[in-house]
């Protein structure tokens, strides 16, 4: 583990899981992929894959227009509440059977608490139907084609593009599933690795496109903290001096005016 390896896993907790692996800078094929390789210079590396697949789904909608801050507390009451009263039934169950209500107040610190717990309820009782539990949801996740699971998970009430990925990625391991949250959706059109104007999806297809697969995941994860540590939305790093950011000799600055300290979204830069 390097010594530049952030305090709290940004993939989701200490269940993140992840192995670490070696990306080689001197490879990079695309401006996408050298400004992963250089996010791999300054974080720690790894691969994504093995969580529990409906584990990861309540903990990536649980993270919906929150922070990570307010979501993980609200994740691991949810756990303890309900793995350990559940004892040999599996989490599908429990959280099929949960009253709303129970469950609203122990992922209170989340927000949105009451509209994320009426997901969840009806998302387990859809999985316990459709796939038999936990087991059954994990085979699907990891099996089947990544296509089919994505379109079958946008199906789902609450889960949208972002969410889905998520499952596909730390649940599946499937390569070549870039997330994009609103850091990355900032981050790839401010560096030019996308347009300007790109909506989400757009946004996943350009960098999909240009970074290989295996470098995908830990690029998602570490874009975020990049995000958070340099490319700030009102506030980047650049704004004040050219040379604190890493990564300025890859960035088109696309809505940050270091000279008049004028920040907007790239859209509006076109």
């Amino acid at each position: 583990m390097s010594d530049d390896e952030p305090t709290k896993n940004i993939s989701g907790g200490a269940s993140g899981g992840g192995t670490e692996t070696a990306f080689d800078p001197a490879t990079a094929g695309t401006r996408a992929e050298a400004v992963v390789d250089r996010l791999g210079e300054l974080y720690w590396t790894k691969t994504y894959g093995g969580r529990d697949a409906f584990e990861c789904l309540v903990r990536t909608i649980l993270s919906q227009n929150t922070s990570d801050t307010a979501s993980q507390p609200a994740h691991d009451a949810l756990m303890e509440r309900y793995s350990t009263e559940s004892g040999d039934t599996d989490l599908v169950d429990a959280l099929a059977e949960a009253d709303q209500g129970d469950l609203a107040e122990t992922i209170r610190s989340a927000g949105l608490y009451n509209q994320k717990s009426e997901r969840i309820v009806a998302l387990a009782g859809e999985i316990r139907e459709e796939f038999g539990g936990e087991a059954g949801f994990d085979a699907f996740v990891r099996e089947e084609d990544p296509d089919a699971v994505r379109d079958r998970l946008l199906e789902m009430n609450g889960v949208g593009p972002k969410t889905a990925d998520c499952v596909l990625l730390f649940a599946g391991g499937r390569g070549g599933v870039f997330p994009v949250d609103t850091h990355v959706h900032r981050i790839a059109r401010r560096m030019g690795l996308a347009p300007a104007d790109a909506d989400h999806e757009t946004v996943r297809e350009h960098i999909e496109r240009d970074v290989p697969a295996e470098k995908c995941g830990f690029g998602h994860t570490a874009m975020i903290q990049f995000g958070r540590e340099y490319c700030k939305a009102r506030k980047p790093a650049c704004l004040d001096d050219p040379e604190a950011c890493p990564l300025a000799d890859r960035c088109d600055q696309v809505g940050v005016y270091p000279e008049s300290g004028e920040v907007v979204d790239p859209s509006d830069a076109v």
